[in-house]
């Protein structure tokens, strides 16, 4: 006689299988869906980002000198005579008119200011307390993000190879009140 194996479990097992397949679809799907989704996030913030132009992120913030470096890549301090007039608060308004004061708060110049459109070069013209134009600079920008603003500095006219660059990153501090 022969002897036949039920079809009931077999089926049951296949359906199962079926079944676990569909919902890993689905869970796929919806992994799928939801990378998809924070890419386009991502995107759209980068879109965002790239809408700002090199003077509006100079201006989006006040910023405070955090660090220098030389021409090896050498960290150099703040007080070191190379770089310690360019050490302070800064605070460029989007109107164009910049102030900057010294760590302890007092007053170190102020002015107007442009960025080109390549974010690769900054102008700065300070003035006197009625307007009467000291100095104007162009200073190479090294790094200019909503984290970072560098630019470099040389300090002997025409020689490219000393350098430093003088690091600024984000500040809180408020600006401090006109004397």
């Amino acid at each position: 006689m022969r002897t036949t194996t039920p079809k009931k479990p077999v089926t049951l097992a296949v359906s199962a299988l079926l079944a676990l397949g569909a919902l890993t679809a689905c869970s796929t799907d919806e992994a799928d869906a939801a990378a998809a989704s924070d890419t386009a996030a991502a995107e759209e913030a980068a879109a965002a980002d790239d809408a700002q132009t090199p003077s509006d992120v100079l201006a989006s913030t006040a910023w405070e000198t955090t660090g220098a470096t030389d021409a090896e890549g050498d960290d150099v301090p703040l007080d070191d005579e190379n770089v310690s007039t360019f050490v302070g608060w800064a605070y460029f308004d989007a109107d164009g008119t910049f102030s900057m004061y010294n760590l302890d708060d007092t007053p170190k110049m102020q002015g107007d200011w442009t960025v080109d459109e390549e974010g690769t070069t900054r102008h700065i013209v300070a003035k006197d307390d009625a307007g009467e134009v000291l100095f104007e600079r162009d200073s190479d920008i090294v790094t200019l993000t909503d984290e970072e603003f560098t630019y470099r500095v040389f300090p002997e006219e025409g020689n490219t190879d000393v350098y430093y660059d003088i690091v600024h990153t984000p500040t809180d501090h408020e600006e401090p009140a006109a004397s």
